[in-house]
């Protein structure tokens, strides 16, 4: 029987890798959570300044776009805030300085939930390769809550120890709960509509396909629209 998630997380953080991974992968829960009263912030970790076939695009100028996109998705969304690492695209790995930003900001917000993208998903089919830097994000974050942000004697200078109660893998081949975003679908869209440097033209179209997904992990969960997560779940 699938699992449906009631429970909102007083506080929840999610990170992700490129300005318009959120809306992508979990916009639903991050705006059903918000809407029932949730403090939901938001990082993105590159600039995501090579998100173009256009060669003739000057990169600086596609950074400082997708970053006003992402600030616009999360006032859809209803977030609480966001951070951007700027990292380069394409470049994000799981360093010792980056898992120090991530433990500062988990320590910060004391989240009873963080949401990213599962590191162990690659191969999807025969047709896609798992971005480089959503691996690594997945990766970081995941040792960013356990155990660093946990345990005081890692990064000590960057606040009292907390920790996560349960990590949401969105983008996952394993998936073992479904949160229910029948409410806020329109939401998602609007929200991934916000990035018109990816969709351009075609919000109509990507707003369709975010629908028939929605649809298919539904039927999995019993409910008409639904994301799904590999949850983790860690003790007190």
């Amino acid at each position: 029987m699938a699992e449906l998630v009631d429970a909102v997380p007083d506080v929840a953080l999610a990170v992700y890798a490129h300005p318009d991974d959120p809306e992508v992968s979990c916009a639903g829960a991050l705006a059903h959570w918000a809407q029932a009263g949730a403090e939901v912030h938001l990082v993105i970790c590159s600039r995501g300044e090579k998100g173009s076939r256009d060669p003739d695009v000057d990169p600086d100028e596609l950074a400082a776009i997708r970053a006003d996109e992402v600030q616009a998705a999360c006032r859809v969304m209803g977030l609480a805030g966001v951070e951007m690492l700027g990292y380069p695209d394409g470049e994000v790995e799981n360093t010792v300085a980056m898992r120090e930003q991530l433990v500062r900001t988990i320590r910060a917000l004391r989240p009873s939930a963080v949401v990213c993208p599962d590191p162990t998903a690659v191969f999807f089919g025969s047709g896609y390769v798992n971005h480089h830097d959503h691996r690594n994000v997945g990766w970081a974050t995941l040792d960013a809550c356990a155990p660093a942000a946990a345990s005081p004697l890692y990064f000590p200078t960057t606040g009292a120890a907390h920790q996560v109660g349960c990590v949401y893998l969105s983008g996952t081949l394993e998936a073992d709960v479904w949160v229910d975003i029948g409410d806020v679908l329109d939401v998602k869209i609007a929200a991934l509509g916000c990035h018109r440097t990816q969709v351009g033209d075609g919000a109509e179209l990507v707003g369709e396909l975010v629908r028939r997904r929605a649809e298919d992990a539904g039927r999995l969960a019993g409910v008409r629209y639904a994301e799904a997560y590999r949850r983790l779940v860690f003790g007190s």
